[in-house]
């Protein structure tokens, strides 16, 4: 049931989106400059909108979406429930999940930070 209500969602997203563009091809152009300010993505010289801007709202961009959203359904804790299995990256770049450094009964303590 999740799944379908995502997939409506993002599907009448997109076919919004898409018709703005179409509708409104200017005024889409500077609503994604503006989001894309906040990600920082403006910033490089090398990733001109000619080059991304027209993905946004297409089948591709769509499918990409589901994916995401339909993957982070699988990684939602609550509590009292088992805790999710999620993918993490080791330091060397290896991809693994998340119970495999469990080791026999002992708690897995997991420390989140940040270098900047």
């Amino acid at each position: 049931l999740q799944k379908i209500l995502i997939f409506l969602h993002v599907t009448m997203c997109v076919v919004v989106g898409k018709t703005l563009m179409i509708l409104f091809p200017n005024a889409m152009k500077r609503y994604i400059l503006k989001q894309g300010e906040k990600s920082r993505m403006n910033k490089n010289p090398k990733f001109s909108y000619d080059n991304w801007g027209p993905t946004f709202f297409s089948f591709k961009y769509l499918l990409f979406v589901l994916k995401v959203k339909w993957k982070r359904l699988e990684d939602e804790a609550h509590e009292g429930c088992p805790a999710p299995n999620t993918p993490v990256v080791t330091c060397n770049g290896e991809v693994r999940h998340l119970l495999d450094f469990m080791q026999d009964n002992r708690p897995l303590i997991l420390n989140f930070g940040s270098c900047t």
